[in-house]
């Protein structure tokens, strides 16, 4: 699997309703409702004063405008990229996450990747497009600090894959995953 070479920001995109309903959302393209929208905007106002230079967005709308408007709030160029498209839930999508979890006795981040269906995605596969797609655009722009703004599960298998563990993700809330000794962790950025 591809490895990041330095160290990159990470953004879960606004709030959409059925993110508000806890529904497996996938490749379904929903928009940002008023909450997500808001979101966006706080971000922008965090990340101002950060350094970022460049930012890559998953093609689906919800992140797609999150992405737009940091960029405007920020002026730095945006590129779209379906490599850090969100993760594709196949049966699973539309339905309410905590039930399935219920139904399949699973607590834990970890439970639920263990639970997915086989009609869907691989979690290892989308872990692996998801670093590539970051680690060549680091590899293509050296000199640029770049904010990725994509998905919970984009960002959840990418975190378990560099740091061998899940993290809290909220909408809207920038991280930095932090390339240090060669080891890595994730940090909320704060200001």
């Amino acid at each position: 699997m591809t490895r990041p070479a330095r160290t990159f920001y990470g953004l879960r995109h606004g709030a959409t309703d059925w993110n508000r309903e806890g529904r497996f959302q996938g490749r379904t393209d929903n928009p940002l409702n008023d909450d997500g929208l808001r979101q966006a905007r706080e971000a922008a106002h965090v990340l101002r004063g950060v350094g970022i230079s460049r930012i890559v967005a998953s093609p689906l709308v919800r992140a797609a405008r999150t992405a737009e408007i940091i960029a405007d709030v920020i002026a730095v160029p945006l590129a779209i990229d379906d490599g850090i498209i969100e993760f594709d839930f196949g049966s699973f999508e539309g339905l309410p996450v905590r039930d399935l979890m219920i139904k399949h006795g699973v607590k834990s981040a970890t439970g639920l990747v263990s639970i997915l269906p086989a009609d869907g995605e691989s979690w290892d596969a989308m872990a692996g497009r998801s670093l590539a797609c970051v680690s060549g655009w680091l590899a293509r722009h050296p000199d640029d600090n770049l904010l990725f703004v994509c998905h919970d599960a984009v960002m959840q298998a990418m975190a378990n894959a560099l740091c061998g563990s899940y993290f809290k993700n909220s909408h809207g809330t920038p991280f930095r995953y932090l390339h240090e000794d060669a080891l890595w962790r994730i940090e909320q950025v704060v200001t």
